[in-house]
């Protein structure tokens, strides 16, 4: 009744604002990508599903500052042992939207992936062996306000903690 001088389309816009306006704000937040580099999916890749995730939030402009879709270092490292091409596989999340494990079949799909137990196991062990220079390692370290005493030295847990404290700073704190 308090609409009835108020014409139905602009009734309804206007009972509908409020939650337009929280969606859109909800939509506009970045997203830290919480997924580890050691997590893997179903096919035993690690990193992978973290690729997947980054790019699918680029596509949607979520991709919290300072992260990029594809980097050069992990990602680069996936795409060059999975033999799988970069344009490719950004072209392909951007335009389907998959789940994990659609992109996934979609890998395992692709001319020349290297999906065999032998090469992820390689890419794996190059995964869990790589370590940052002492400099990246300070300064990730500084950053979460902890000693460098030369205990954490591997790049997956020492992106896990960047990770986490940069989550921090732009959600809890």
């Amino acid at each position: 009744m308090a609409f009835a001088l108020v014409p139905p389309h602009f009734a309804r816009s206007f009972l509908l604002l409020p939650f337009l306006s929280h969606a859109r704000i909800c939509r506009m937040q970045k997203i830290v990508p919480l997924i580890s580099s050691g997590t893997a999916g179903p096919v035993g890749v690690y990193h992978l599903p973290r690729l997947w995730l980054k790019v699918s939030l680029s596509s949607k402009d979520l991709l919290a500052e300072g992260y990029p879709a594809i980097g050069t270092g992990f990602d680069q490292m996936v795409l060059d042992g999975l033999g799988l091409n970069r344009d490719a596989v950004t072209d392909f999340i951007k335009q389907n939207h998959p789940s994990y494990p659609e992109f996934e079949a979609w890998v395992c799909k692709q001319p020349g992936a290297k999906v065999d137990a032998e090469s992820i196991k390689k890419l794996n062990a190059a995964l869990v062996n790589y370590h940052h220079d002492g400099d990246t390692r300070t300064g990730i370290l500084s950053t979460c306000r902890m000693k460098d005493e030369g205990k954490i030295l591997d790049a997956i847990h020492l992106n896990e903690l960047d990770d986490w404290q940069e989550f921090h700073r732009q959600v809890l704190a």
